[in-house]
C-alpha cells in the first residue's frame, strides 16, 4: 500500500517521541523506588507498543468497527497529551543547554526556583508539562463522551429572490460528511437520523463523505441512513473520501474502480439521487427549479473530478439553480468566477475541525485559517454558499464546540 512507508515514519517518530517523554517523566520522580520505575517502564513500554499495533491492526485487518474506534480514540488522546508536554520538556532542554553553552565551564547544579520552594526548575517545567498534557485529555475526553453525536438542528432562511412562488416556504434538509466507517454508536447514530426526519423536510441534501476510504465502511450503517426519505425526493454528491484514493493511492485500478462503482450503488440501494456531474428539474405545481450536483472539486492537493459545463447543461431556463459541491473551495475557486447563475451552493468537508466556538453572533475554529468559508451561510452578490460542518467525524473521534450539524433551510422569496 502507497500509505505503508508514511505509517512506518509515523511510528518511528512516535517512538522517539516516546523516548523523550519517558525519559523527562522519570528524572523528575528520582524519589521512585527502582521496583516503582521498573513497573512504570513496563506499563508506559507495554502500552506505547501495543498501541502502535492496534493502529496497524485497525488500518489492515478487518477488526470491528468498535474495537478500531477504541484503539484510535485511545492513540488520539496519547498523542494530543504528549503534545501539549511537549514545548515543556523543549523549553527545559534549551534552559539546561544554554546553561552549558554561557555559563562557566564549572558543574552548575540544577538550583531550585527559591529556598521557600525546593523544586528545581527541570522538575517544575516537567510537572508543568504533566499538568498542560491533562488539559486536552479533559476537553478531548469531554467531546468524545459528550459531543461526537450531540446533533443539532440548525435553522436557516434561504431567501432567493428568483423563487418560483410554488416553493416559497418550502422546506429542505442538509447533512454531510457521515464518515461512518468512524461511527462506533448505532443509537446515538439512528437518533440523529430521527431528528432530520423529525423536521419533515419537504427534499434533503447529502454532500458527500460517505465513509472514510473504503465503500463497505457503511454496510453497518446502511439500513439506518436508507431511512433518510423526503417527499421531493433526496439529492447526494460524494466528497473526495468517497473514491478510495486515501487507500488505493490516485491511479486507478481494478479495486479502486470497483469500490467507487460500489459507492454508486450504495446510493442507489439507500434511495438517494447521486448527481455526478448532471443536473435535475425539481418541479412543485408546474413551477421547476434546479438542483445540480459535481463530483468533488477541491483547490490544493484535492482531487478536481467535477465537471460543472456538465451539470449546468440545459438549466439555462430554470429561475433558481442549488447546486451541490463537497468542498466549499470550489464556490470562491471556479462557482463565483464562472457561474453567476448559480444561487446557492452547498457543502461540507471542513467539519469545523471539529474544535472551536461557535454561538449565534460568533464563530472560531482554526480551520478558518485554511478555508474563507468553513461553517454556516455566506453570500458575495447574488450568490450564496451554506458550509455543513458535518454529521459524522474523521480522525478525533468527537468534537468540542462544534457540534455535529443537521440544517433545516426554508426557501423564501425575496
Amino acid at each position: 500500500m502507497g500509505r505503508l512507508p508514511f505509517i512506518i515514519a509515523a511510528c518511528i517518530f512516535i517512538i522517539a517521541f516516546d523516548i523523550y517523554c519517558f525519559k523527562a517523566i522519570v528524572s523528575v520522580f528520582k524519589k521512585w523506588k527502582p521496583g516503582t520505575k521498573k513497573i512504570f517502564g513496563i506499563l508506559y513500554w507495554s502500552y506505547s507498543i501495543l498501541l502502535i499495533i492496534g493502529v496497524f491492526a485497525g488500518i489492515y485487518l478487518n477488526l470491528f468497527l468498535t474495537l478500531r474506534a477504541i484503539i484510535l480514540v485511545a492513540f488520539f488522546l496519547t498523542v494530543a497529551c504528549k503534545l501539549a508536554m511537549l514545548p515543556f520538556l523543549i523549553l527545559d532542554d534549551l534552559r539546561r543547554l544554554f546553561i552549558k553553552l554561557f555559563r562557566k565551564k564549572e558543574v552548575i547544579k540544577d538550583q531550585p526556583i527559591s529556598e521557600a520552594e525546593p523544586i528545581s526548575r527541570s522538575e517544575f517545567l516537567v510537572k508543568a508539562g504533566l499538568v498542560a498534557a491533562a488539559v486536552p485529555l479533559t476537553s478531548l475526553s469531554w467531546g468524545i463522551i459528550s459531543g461526537a453525536y450531540d446533533y443539532q438542528v440548525r435553522r436557516v432562511n434561504l431567501i432567493l429572490p428568483n423563487l418560483p412562488k410554488a416553493f416559497d416556504g418550502i422546506t429542505m434538509g442538509q447533512i454531510s460528511d457521515i464518515h461512518s466507517g468512524s461511527f462506533y454508536n448505532k443509537t446515538a447514530v439512528k437518533g440523529g437520523v430521527e431528528m432530520l426526519l423529525g423536521e419533515k423536510p419537504d427534499f434533503i441534501f447529502f454532500t458527500g463523505d460517505l465513509v472514510n476510504n473504503l465503500t463497505n465502511e457503511v454496510r453497518d450503517y446502511q439500513d439506518i441512513f436508507s431511512k433518510v426519505k423526503a417527499p421531493l425526493g433526496v439529492y447526494s454528491s460524494l466528497g473526495n473520501h468517497d473514491y478510495g484514493d486515501y487507500y488505493f493511492g490516485k491511479e486507478s485500478s481494478p479495486a479502486k474502480v470497483k469500490n467507487l462503482k460500489d459507492m454508486v450503488d450504495v446510493h442507489k440501494v439507500m434511495g438517494y439521487d447521486l448527481l455526478m456531474n448532471e443536473n435535475r428539474r425539481l418541479k412543485v405545481d408546474g413551477e421547476e427549479i434546479g438542483i445540480l450536483g459535481i463530483e468533488n472539486w477541491g483547490m490544493g492537493r484535492f482531487p478536481k473530478y467535477g465537471k460543472m459545463e456538465l451539470a449546468v447543461q440545459n438549466t439555462d431556463d430554470l429561475p433558481v439553480k442549488l447546486l451541490l459541491s463537497h468542498d466549499p473551495s470550489h464556490w470562491r475557486g471556479e462557482v463565483l468566477q464562472k457561474y453567476p447563475q448559480i444561487d446557492a451552493m452547498f457543502s461540507g468537508h471542513t467539519h469545523g475541525m471539529q474544535f472551536g466556538v461557535r454561538l449565534k453572533e460568533y464563530q472560531w475554529s482554526p480551520v478558518q485559517y485554511i478555508y474563507k468559508e468553513w461553517a454556516g451561510l455566506y453570500q458575495e452578490q447574488k450568490q450564496q454558499l451554506y458550509v455543513n460542518v458535518g454529521y459524522g467525524f474523521l480522525g478525533y473521534p468527537g468534537r468540542v464546540g462544534v457540534l455535529p450539524e443537521i440544517t433545516i433551510f426554508t426557501l423564501k422569496r425575496a
